[in-house]
């Protein structure tokens, strides 16, 4: 959201060309409102010409804030050599990402600018798979040797602190940066001045693997309530560290994606801003898969014609059984996928979760049958028109066993009517069972999409429903022609 109140007071400086109002203004308020202000009706000269006003430092932490479409637009429209010099002050997670979204041409061009060390700690940022530890670490850590006393820590922290992203927790390694020990900035404070740091680092560490996920990453964080986790090689070697605030990005990330997966979409970052075409080809493909498995209802319709044709009420309790099941395998659906990205369960508990939601199902298909039964069974007093019975190809044979009652109707108009009782069981008995049917499909799906390796989020609400919409016809009409032989 951009701050309106600050936007005339940005304009009259840039007409006034008051650097010194400008600079003020960049040092003074918070860099995420500056960004913010700056976005609000400038363009991208007035923006770089505002900016400059100020150290190459403090550009680079407002730049940070930016949105990644003016991130983009300002690198593609300054001065290389400036630029250049700003990705050198940038976080070096931020910097691998906006390097990432620069077209190749710009990005090489940029590189061949850097620092040789700045460029080879991109290059390594940029060697890991996306979606893990190293591709979200940070290399700018504080660090220090495990011989030294607490006064000497403290006087090489000094030092490190502005470079480094927090300082919060200190690590301690060796001579070959093997990962010894970790020292929050509190105990060292506390701390005698006199003592090594190998005798107050904490040596039980929570670490992760440079190639682990980095929702795995962002889980750990969260468990241990930390700031930030070391990030390691194969060695136990100290690559860079992840934190909370990139893992806040990886939440907000993977939330948006579950999401927009649980619609049957594929990932889209920014919904106004993504161009119309690739949204309309993240948004057909699941729409036409499903389209074309909805066909099939119709299908499963046209096969029970006869059925229909028969006993017209049939007809008008087909949504509602159907529906019951989408719902609830969607339910059964989006607590197992969110259990399973929390790691509450595992593929190798199926088992515990078919137990568990055979239980909930039969409870809450029972409930709900109660209800169907209840509001199909009283159409015999409130509307009994809907419960007469058409001439069919079954009514050409009528048998003793008949569970159509002529007592109502004349025999000569050719109508008779069905027993208020059977129609409430058959929609009793089909709500149940459609809506067990739909807990189990719901929850057994994601298990299977995961052990597999295709994401749950896939066994999406649409997948479900559409799955249970045709299999629950089926189950609708045999338990209406278990109830009423004649059809």
């Amino acid at each position: 959201m951009a701050h309106p109140l600050f936007t005339p007071e940005v304009r009259q400086m840039l007409e006034e060309n008051d650097v010194v109002a400008m600079k003020a203004f960049c040092e003074e308020v918070h860099p995420a409102t500056v960004a913010e202000a700056l976005c609000d009706g400038f363009d991208v000269e007035e923006v770089w010409r505002f900016l400059q006003s100020t150290d190459i430092r403090t550009q680079a932490r407002i730049f940070e804030y930016l949105p990644a479409d003016w991130q983009i637009r300002m690198a593609e429209g300054t001065g290389r050599q400036h630029m250049a010099r700003l990705i050198e002050q940038m976080s070096h997670d931020d910097r691998v990402d906006l390097l990432q979204r620069l077209a190749p041409t710009v990005r090489e061009s940029l590189l061949r600018l850097v620092d040789e060390a700045d460029r080879r700690d991109i290059a390594l940022l940029q060697s890991y798979a996306e979606n893990t530890a190293g591709a979200i670490m940070t290399t700018d850590y504080a660090w220090i040797p495990a011989h030294i006393s607490v006064a000497e820590a403290l006087e090489r922290l000094r030092l490190q602190a502005p470079d480094s992203e927090t300082i919060y927790y200190v690590y301690v390694l060796d001579e070959h940066r093997h990962l010894q020990g970790v020292v929050s900035l509190r105990q060292l404070i506390l701390a005698p001045r006199h003592r090594a740091m190998e005798e107050i680092m904490e040596r039980d560490l929570i670490t992760v693997h440079a190639n682990e996920d980095r929702e795995s990453v962002a889980q750990k964080l969260a468990r241990y309530d930390l700031l930030a986790i070391p990030v390691v090689d194969d060695q136990n070697r100290l690559l860079g560290i992840v934190t909370y605030d990139d893992v806040l990005d990886v939440v907000v990330s993977e939330a948006t994606e579950d999401v927009q997966k649980g619609a049957g979409l594929l990932p889209i970052e920014n919904y106004l801003e993504a161009p119309f075409f690739l949204v309309w080809r993240r948004r057909i493909g699941w729409l036409a898969c499903l389209f074309i498995a909805e066909m099939f209802t119709f299908t499963a319709l046209a096969y029970f014609e006869d059925a229909i044709k028969r006993i017209a009420v049939l007809s008008m309790f087909v949504p509602l059984c159907i529906a019951t099941g989408g719902n609830s395998g969607s339910q059964a659906a989006t607590l197992v996928i969110r259990a399973l990205s929390l790691q509450q369960v595992t593929v190798a508990q199926w088992w515990k979760v078919l137990s568990h939601e055979l239980a909930m199902g039969l409870a809450l298909g029972l409930a709900l049958g109660l209800i169907g039964f209840a509001r199909s069974y009283v159409l015999e007093w409130v509307n009994p028109g809907l419960l007469e019975v058409g001439t069919g190809h079954a009514a050409d044979h009528p048998s003793a066993s008949s569970p159509i009652s002529s007592s109502d109707c004349p025999p000569d108009q050719g109508r008779q009517r069905l027993e208020g009782w059977r129609i409430g069981m058959v929609i009793g008995m089909a709500v149940a069972a459609i809506c067990l049917w739909g807990t189990l499909v719901g929850s057994m799906l994601p298990v299977f999409f995961r052990a597999i390796g295709i994401d749950p989020a896939f066994a999406s609400s649409p997948f479900v429903a559409t799955f249970v919409d045709v299999t629950g016809i089926v189950i609708y009409f045999n338990i209406a022609r278990l109830w009423i032989p004649a059809l």
